[in-house]
């Protein structure tokens, strides 16, 4: 048995049926959550950015017609939510903060303890040698990279979800990359 589309889902959901919506929440919840919280690098707030996200899907769901994919549309959706926070709000961000759970981000991308001592020394030294690149990105092509990286999405996809030309997400990507290449072939 197949899986339902999640545009079927969200035209059921539309129709009234919860679970639908529970389906699509369980598939979409954490890849949101990490674009966004990889995007504002505070895990309080992307919480509170992403609820704005489903509120704002559970709004416009009796209107929701599938003019793209769903995933496209529910990324384009946390992407105008970051705009719109960033428009009201100066971005701080520190990469050695320490998340709610008591570490920073660079440790939570680590190897885990299973490795021994200098693998994990290495490995946080790279996970926060990645996160200090990203934040050197410009922002345009820090969100077109964690759109493709944690959403998932395809060039056309984000060029839609972000309002800008298929060739503009493109080039933004390949910079993006570039960059990220450059930054991190010095540490190797």
């Amino acid at each position: 048995m197949t899986e339902p589309a999640d545009e079927t889902l969200m035209l059921g959901f539309a129709a009234g049926d919860a679970r639908a919506f529970e389906t699509l929440y369980d598939r979409h919840a954490l890849p949101v959550w990490r674009f966004v919280q990889r995007s504002v690098r505070d895990n309080a707030l992307a919480d509170d950015l992403v609820q704005d996200v489903w509120f704002s899907l559970l709004r416009h769901a009796p209107n929701y017609q599938p003019r793209a994919r769903f995933r496209t549309w529910l990324f384009t959706l946390a992407h105008h939510r970051m705009v719109d926070h960033w428009r009201t709000h100066k971005p701080h961000i520190s990469l050695d903060a320490d998340t709610e759970e008591g570490a920073a981000l660079a440790d939570s991308l680590a190897a885990d303890s299973g490795f021994g001592p200098v693998s994990q020394l290495q490995s946080r030294e790279q996970a926060q040698a990645l996160l200090d690149a990203l934040a050197g990105l410009p922002a345009a092509q820090r969100e077109a990279f964690l759109l493709q990286a944690e959403g998932g999405l395809s060039v056309a996809d984000i060029a839609e979800a972000t309002g800008v030309t298929h060739e503009t997400a493109k080039s933004r990507l390949r910079y993006a990359r570039e960059r990220l290449r450059q930054t991190l072939e010095t540490l190797a």
